[in-house]
């Protein structure tokens, strides 16, 4: 499942020679239990969630992900999707936008940047946008001042983190016994989430500590396959650059 039309094309060209055994699905992640019904897939013995961006999406000009490219600020996974990252940066109030920018980027300098962002609308590419918030924010180390302010936008254009709430929570319905839950995500807001839905699910009390006996009925639903998350040796680091922020977490249904 994809929700970008290109990729589920690359992945069907990638994949032809099993094309018998694969299905490819052009749709958010978050309409999983739907697509398993659709598909005929009741039970799964294993689901893995790879989240963000591709390495095609990053390198497609047009595309508006990346400010090493000039182009539209559009940020959308697929053309289905409404609201387009022009759309907020030259829509909102001053206030919301910079709500958006310290909650999906978390950004310090968010009042900052959306204060800059709006003296300079209207705001209509790529490079414009992060020259503005150059001119605000100082580099420091190897990370661009305007990338956090990107990853906000384009989290809230695709409604990343609610669409992964949906998909977590239709996971254990989905998985047989035995089945497997793994989870690559490249931020510490995606793995938050993961971190927090995977312990819950693993509790078999969700009471507070202080109620003597359990009153919400909650059973567990997974086990921890590891502790702690999974993170790229420094060789695989060194051979793809881009995996260095990426962490593995794996739950299996009990």
């Amino acid at each position: 499942m994809d929700a970008d039309p290109q990729a589920i094309e690359v992945a069907r060209e990638r994949l032809k020679p099993y094309s018998q055994n694969v299905t490819l699905v052009n749709a958010n992640f978050r309409n999983l239990q739907d697509t398993c019904a659709k598909y005929n897939f009741p039970a799964a013995d294993g689901i893995l969630f790879d989240l963000g961006m591709s390495s095609l999406q990053l390198e497609d000009s047009s595309r508006g992900f990346s400010f090493r490219f000039d182009a539209p600020l559009d940020m959308r996974f697929g053309p289905t999707t409404p609201t387009t990252a022009a759309m907020m940066v030259n829509g909102l109030p001053q206030s919301e936008l910079a709500a958006l920018l310290w909650r999906y980027g978390e950004e310090r300098h968010s009042r900052l940047i959306a204060r800059a962002i709006v003296a300079s609308r209207p705001v209509t590419s790529t490079l414009q946008l992060a020259r503005v918030v150059e001119r605000v924010v100082a580099r420091s180390g190897r990370l661009h001042p305007a990338t956090r302010t990107f990853q906000a936008l384009r989290i809230a254009v695709n409604e990343e983190l609610a669409s992964l709430e949906t998909a977590l929570g239709q996971t254990t319905g989905l998985l047989v016994p035995g089945g497997r839950l793994a989870v690559i995500s490249y931020h510490s807001l995606e793995d938050r989430l993961v971190k927090e839905f995977m312990r819950r699910e693993a509790r078999a009390c969700l009471c507070p500590s202080l109620i003597p006996v359990c009153t919400c009925g909650h059973l567990a639903t997974l086990r921890l396959v590891h502790r702690k998350a999974i993170v790229p040796s420094p060789m695989e680091q060194e051979a793809n650059p881009r995996s260095r922020s990426a962490k593995l977490r794996v739950a299996e249904r009990i």
